[in-house]
Order: structure tokens, then C-alpha cells, then sequence
């Protein structure tokens, strides 16, 4: 097979599939709840996670706002109320109400925290920089909340317990294939 070689980036879905998560803010009396794939642990110590999101998203003014959000992470069974998170607009549309989004309560910021998460953290934005037509959103973690039954014993998780949502760009989902995990020693 031969490869092209192109200047451009194209529709830039080379570095898919990614773990889809959902990113949450409030400020003033408004909750939202956003569809995001580029997100990146950035530190453990302290520990940090990175977002990119656009700064005309209403999450973002959110966030600016209020200084905190969290960072959802569901299962392959939530992949429809993710892709519709992911596709409306905050601007003009309570999602929480809307989509009958549950919640839990949040620990340590006033961020909604949502009932189908395996795992959730809470961050507290630390950074917020501008990278071409997108914002990297920094944030503490402060609070995590996981199912714990659904990792392992070392932390990992549990692909037996739970399906992780990846996303491979165009609106398409999917999940990993629970026979294809190799240890390499």
C-alpha cells in the first residue's frame, strides 16, 4: 500500500479513535453538559487535565465564569445521549432537562456530576490558553468519583465490568473488543 504525503491535515482524524467524555459547568443558575474528545491527562503531581474547546462554545463561558468543570466519562451504553449532548447547543437548550440528564451532587465544586459515569473528576481551572481556534482549559483534579467495581484491583479498567465510548470522528462510536487486550512485559 502506498501512503500519501500531504501538507494538509485533512479532516484530521488520524489520532482517532479517542475516549469520548462529557464536560460539565455551571455558572449562574445554568448548567451544561458538552460532548469532548480532545481532553489529555497533563500532571499527577499536582494532577491536571487538559480540554480543548472553542471559546465561542456556551461550555467555555461557563467554565471562564465559574472556574471549575468536570469530566464525565460514560460507558458504550450511553453512546446516543452522548452524540446528542455532543450535537446541541447550550446556548439554547437546558440538556439536563431536555435529555432527562441525572445527576449526582459534586464534592468539592458546584459542577454536575452525571449518574451514568463510571468515572468522574472535578477540576478547578488553573490555566486557560488559546491554541489556534481552540482554548486549552487546564484543571486541578479536586474530587473523583468511580464506580469502583468496575476497575481492577491495580486501578485499570475493568473491560469485563464496562465498555469505554470511543469515538472515531464523523459522529461514529465504538467500543473496544474485550479479547484484543495483550499485556507486554
Amino acid at each position: 500500500m502506498a501512503k500519501v504525503i500531504s501538507e494538509s491535515v485533512g479532516a484530521f482524524l488520524q489520532h482517532y479513535p479517542k475516549v469520548a467524555v462529557v464536560v460539565t459547568a455551571q455558572s449562574g443558575g445554568h448548567d451544561n453538559a458538552m460532548t469532548v474528545d480532545w481532553h489529555t491527562p497533563l500532571s499527577l503531581d499536582p494532577p491536571l487535565y487538559g480540554i480543548a474547546l472553542a471559546h465561542q462554545r456556551f461550555t467555555y463561558q461557563l467554565i471562564v465564569n465559574s472556574q471549575e468543570f468536570g469530566i464525565n466519562f460514560l460507558p458504550y451504553e450511553e453512546a446516543e445521549l452522548v452524540a446528542l449532548v455532543g450535537s446541541t447547543g447550550g446556548w439554547q437548550t437546558d440538556k439536563f432537562q431536555s435529555f432527562n440528564i441525572g445527576r449526582e451532587r459534586p464534592l468539592k465544586t458546584s459542577v454536575p456530576i452525571l449518574e451514568a459515569a463510571y468515572a468522574a473528576f472535578e477540576c478547578r481551572l488553573v490555566d486557560d490558553r488559546e491554541y489556534g481556534d481552540h482554548r486549552l482549559l487546564v484543571g486541578e483534579i479536586v474530587a473523583v468519583h468511580q464506580l469502583k467495581e468496575v476497575f481492577t484491583p491495580s486501578e485499570a479498567l475493568d473491560l469485563n465490568r464496562v465498555s469505554p465510548l470511543l469515538y472515531l470522528g464523523h459522529e461514529l462510536y465504538l467500543t473496544s473488543a474485550r479479547d484484543t487486550i495483550r499485556q507486554i512485559l
